[in-house]
């Protein structure tokens, strides 16, 4: 059942209706709130709304990165396990 959870990310109070846990729903704003006063201090736009694009750009990026590589471990996995089991098909024939 979704519920209203106030969150504050760069000052400002937001209510986000989730039916996730509430610890969890605060966790995620601070990272978000962590992110842009990461970027508000390595730039000098003061923009609330150009650092929260910039922090949204930073996370796409991080997921983008983390499927790709998400993508190469499966691959690493597949192709391990078609070694093995072609190893245990010949073994277990001998």
């Amino acid at each position: 059942m979704k519920r209203s959870i106030v969150v504050t990310i760069a000052g400002q109070k937001y209510t986000i209706r989730s039916d996730a846990d509430e610890r969890y729903v605060h966790s995620i704003a601070g990272q978000v709130d962590r992110k842009i006063k990461e970027i508000g201090r390595s730039t000098k736009s003061a923009n609330t709304q150009s650092l929260a694009i910039l922090a949204a750009m930073q996370f796409a990026d991080d997921l983008a990165r983390e499927k790709d590589e998400r993508a190469t471990l499966r691959r690493q996995v597949r192709e391990k396990s078609k070694t093995i089991r072609s190893y245990l098909d010949r073994e277990l024939k001998t």
